[in-house]
């Protein structure tokens, strides 16, 4: 179970300073529009925090059927995967971020061969609710999602789109809940990324054939023997931490650990 309450806290409330810009290309007058600034959640999705950056700019773009456009974001030249938390997609490019994060703004010629469309909220939700379910199968074989009334699903979704941390963890503390106290979960939800944007999973347990908690230093072992540099949510997680600590307390709200690996 999840108490360390003041961890999960902290880890919710983290914030990213982002400075979106108009694509100049795609911009319709010789005065084009300016920056539009804003703190988005480290925890949340572009699609679901981007409302006020489409109509500070559509308004801007060449185009009549403007309201048909989908927005897409791009950093370096790299369209930014909507699917993957912010601060996932910070930690991937941090290297090369600098703070307020300078993103562009795009209307025109999305990029099929590398983002899945978003046409609006429902799309975030529907993949967000299938990741908690994949952990869950991970983590008890699915039986706590599986438990869940319709309102619990639209508590969780609704608690992470409105930013409500007690809302969301009203819920969400029954699928940090271990069947077994002393064995953990049977597996830990994770997602290793590299620098090149790709990422592994594997079948992880949370303990060992004789009962000891398995560490993140085990995960690397068992994942990327080679490297030993690992950090999610910014930050730099002691090699010896347990795993199902960090399964409980460092996850994203989909109840993955994020992990970016160099």
């Amino acid at each position: 179970m999840a108490n360390d309450r003041e961890v999960l806290r902290e880890i919710w409330d983290g914030k990213i300073p982002v400075c979106f810009t108009l694509d100049s290309e795609e911009i319709c007058e010789l005065q084009g529009p300016d920056p539009f600034y804003l703190m988005v959640p480290r925890l949340s999705y572009f699609p679901l925090c981007t409302d006020k950056v489409r109509k500070h700019f559509i308004r801007h773009i060449q185009s009549d059927s403007k309201q048909e456009h989908e927005m897409w974001l791009e950093f370096n030249g790299i369209p930014l995967k909507w699917h993957y938390p912010i601060g996932v997609l910070l930690d991937i490019y941090s290297n090369d971020v600098e703070l307020p994060w300078n993103i562009v703004v795009h209307f025109d010629r999305f990029p099929e061969n590398v983002l899945m469309h978003c046409q609006n909220k429902e799309v975030v939700e529907a993949y967000f609710l299938s990741c908690i379910k994949e952990a869950d199968v991970l983590k008890h074989r699915g039986q706590v999602v599986s438990s869940m009334q319709k309102k619990d699903h639209n508590q969780l979704w609704s608690g992470l789109l409105n930013d409500k941390f007690d809302q969301f963890w009203s819920v969400n503390r029954k699928l940090m809940e271990a069947s077994n106290i002393e064995e953990g979960f049977k597996y830990i939800p994770f997602r290793c990324y590299t620098s090149e944007d790709k990422y592994v999973q594997k079948l992880v347990k949370p303990t060992n054939e004789e009962g000891q908690r398995k560490t993140l230093r085990h995960l690397l072992n068992e994942v990327f023997p080679d490297n030993e540099n690992v950090f999610t949510h910014g930050i730099t997680p002691p090699l010896e931490t347990p795993l199902q600590w960090m399964s409980e307390h460092l996850s994203y709200p989909d109840n993955f650990l994020h992990l970016i690996v160099t």
